[in-house]
């Protein structure tokens, strides 16, 4: 008799919002660490973080098992480097939920529209050129081509007519799998 391997638990409903709590916080920086040290190799292998999570708001994808939060499975950070300017970067998901399809757009989702609320007029990032498609599917435009950290990426800014403001982001948003919804995305807001 054979049996089938177990798989994984993939959760199919995420909540993505400002990281307010410590183990929100905490559990992203660590998955930034796996995302781009330990799989991609950059920074030395060691720590992404820089000087700029002293004033970045980190943003969490969380997988709800129920109408509880069990992991942080998706995150990215945005700040304000100017008035009116706002940057997104490290984004990362978890390398099981990368296939999820919903995650990547739902964070960019909220980062871009949680800044176009308090105030900003332009949004850039710089993107792994692998990347750039998703995006451009999400309305953003490519500047420049540019290399940082020994890999290709672009230099991209959102349109902001297709990011209505999100004033409640630390509650944000919930998301759903494709595969949950039999290949559409689907997001709506927290209650």
């Amino acid at each position: 008799m054979m049996f089938e391997p177990v798989r994984p638990f993939i959760a199919a409903d995420f909540q993505v919002k400002f990281a307010t709590a410590t183990w929100e916080r905490r559990c992203a920086a660590q998955l930034r660490r796996q995302v781009f040290c330990a799989e991609q190799g950059l920074f030395g292998g060691r720590d992404d973080r820089d000087s700029l999570d002293d004033v970045a708001i980190p943003i969490v994808a969380l997988s709800m098992l129920g109408v509880m939060a069990d992991d942080v499975v998706g995150t990215v950070r945005i700040h304000e480097a100017e008035p009116g300017t706002w940057w997104g970067s490290r984004l990362a998901v978890a390398e099981d939920y990368r296939k999820v399809g919903a995650l990547g757009a739902a964070l960019i989702r909220l980062a871009v529209s949680s800044a176009h609320a308090r105030g900003c007029t332009r949004f850039l990032a710089h993107v792994q050129s692998q990347n750039s498609l998703l995006f451009r599917r999400l309305h953003w435009n490519i500047l420049e081509e540019t290399e940082l950290h020994g890999r290709a990426h672009v230099l991209m800014q959102a349109d902001l007519a297709f990011y209505p403001p999100i004033a409640d982001a630390e509650t944000g948003f919930h998301a759903q799998a494709r595969s949950a919804l039999a290949g559409s995305a689907s997001m709506r807001r927290a209650a």
